[in-house]
């Protein structure tokens, strides 16, 4: 059984000699090219050089042709925000600033960058896909939805539940287009990405991501592949629902517990996949954490329909010799790997004067505004219900550094993204509506009398 049937096998949900190991490799490729992301996304044969090393140096099952969750939102006239360390990001939204969804388009083969990603997708699977399972990332109908709605989105839910239904509709057929234009290529797996499903209700889950998310997953195993959903964030409330989408697999990060998801989806024939921890673990930890989170997702998620990953995209800056531990120890050659030295040692950081009498500090626990969309659209909302009101601090706290993680420990914040008021965990893992929101903001100016 070579790689690629490794990472088939462990999809259909079955027992395998060993766990298959499929690093989530985005912008991290470009690091190990020793060029910026905004360049690397950017270019087929950089994104194709990308692919092959790091599916090579991390002796990678499986590996995704790209992590770009903004491709299609881009071919469609969302404008985007390049950085050299990071995935671009949204930086606008067309149906939020006056186009009517008739005026938007599916994306085509010619549109945006899906020229340049559609070449290197097949050239991935002429060359590295021969043996290892080529991934094809999709954006998910809701995060694409908040891609051209904006924030917009959640209040659309409550208010205008036929538009927003119309919006989805629109969206699943652009997630079947793409899905059909990467399975085209040769992907051995279309992953349906959504993360910010994790910022609403099961309720809401149910009446506007299942429906839609079922009729991609049916379009997909039509066409004889398989197909995956990933979501990051805490989505414990929502791992039910998320089996009942028609998804051969659901891949999740490190902020649900694995045991969880594994019984979940073993309840439903479903395999699953992750959740090694992204900051602590991968980017800040030493050869010796990444062992030993390595092996403790492994015992948990066991040999039956199990896939060692990263919770989400590696971020840039990760260290190669953390995945290479990985790769060892799913490979059964970890012996002369192991170290002990804790990834947050000497930092040290000292938190806001919470009892300031003259400020009301506001802050927010993420990943990276800039790279990951719940933590993005988490900041969007702190600065609308901030818009107005005097005497406020927001700071964002930034986990892919160690001073934030440091923070975040201090704080006792577990799950990301979070939003704390003076001091006190107040929003986790969801995006509340503006008027919450800002009534929390107004109560805390008021206790202080401010």
């Amino acid at each position: 059984m070579n790689s690629k049937e490794l990472v088939l096998s462990a999809l259909r949900n079955e027992v395998t000699p060993r766990t298959p190991w499929v690093p989530f490799v985005g912008c991290h490729a470009a690091k190990l090219l020793g060029v910026g992301a905004d360049e690397f996304f950017r270019s087929a044969d950089l994104i194709v050089k990308g692919v092959q090393v790091a599916a090579e140096r991390y002796r990678a099952d499986g590996i995704p042709a790209l992590f770009d969750l903004q491709l299609e939102a881009e071919a469609m006239g969302c404008e985007l925000q390049w950085a050299p360390h990071n995935p671009p990001s949204v930086a606008s939204h067309p149906l939020a600033d006056g186009k009517k969804l008739a005026d938007l388009k599916i994306p085509t083969e010619k549109d945006g960058r899906f020229p340049i990603v559609l070449d290197a997708m097949r050239r991935i699977c002429e060359t590295t896909g021969k043996d290892k399972a080529i991934y094809g990332l999709i954006t998910g109908p809701f995060t694409l939805a908040l891609h051209l709605l904006g924030t917009d989105i959640f209040y659309n839910m409550i208010d205008e539940p036929e538009e927003t239904h119309e919006v989805m509709a629109f969206c699943r057929d652009v997630c079947i287009h793409t899905a059909q234009m990467y399975m085209d290529t040769g992907v051995d797996v279309i992953a349906v990405v959504d993360p910010m499903t994790s910022q609403i209700s099961p309720d809401n889950f149910h009446e506007f991501v299942t429906p839609y998310c079922i009729d991609i997953f049916d379009y997909i195993r039509s066409k004889g592949k398989m197909g995956s959903l990933f979501v990051c964030g805490n989505a414990k409330r929502n791992i039910e629902e998320m089996c009942q989408c028609h998804a051969d697999s659901l891949s999740i990060d490190e902020n649900i517990p694995l045991d969880y998801v594994r019984d979940m989806c073993q309840k439903y024939n479903m395999s699953f996949g992750g959740n090694i921890k992204l900051t602590v673990t991968m980017l800040f930890g030493s050869v010796s954490d990444n062992v030993n989170d390595a092996m403790n997702c492994i015992a948990i998620g066991g040999n039956k329909g199990f896939i060692l990953s990263p919770g989400c995209d590696m971020p840039f800056d990760v260290p190669e010799e953390n995945c290479e531990a990985v790769a060892a120890v799913v490979h059964g050659d970890v012996a002369d790997l192991m170290e002990t030295t804790s990834p947050l040692e000497g930092i040290e950081v000292t938190l806001p004067d919470y009892t300031d009498p003259t400020k009301v500090y506001i802050d927010a626990i993420t990943l990276d505004s800039e790279s990951c969309a719940p933590c993005q659209y988490t900041m969007e909302a702190i600065r609308t219900a901030a818009e107005g009101l005097e005497n406020l601090v927001i700071t964002e706290y930034k986990i892919k550094f160690k001073e934030a993680v440091a923070v975040m420990m201090k704080l006792g914040v577990t799950n990301i993204p979070t939003i704390c008021i003076d001091g006190e965990i107040a929003f986790v893992s969801i995006i509340p509506d503006n008027d919450e929101l800002r009534n929390a903001f107004i109560a805390a100016l008021k206790k202080k009398g401010l």
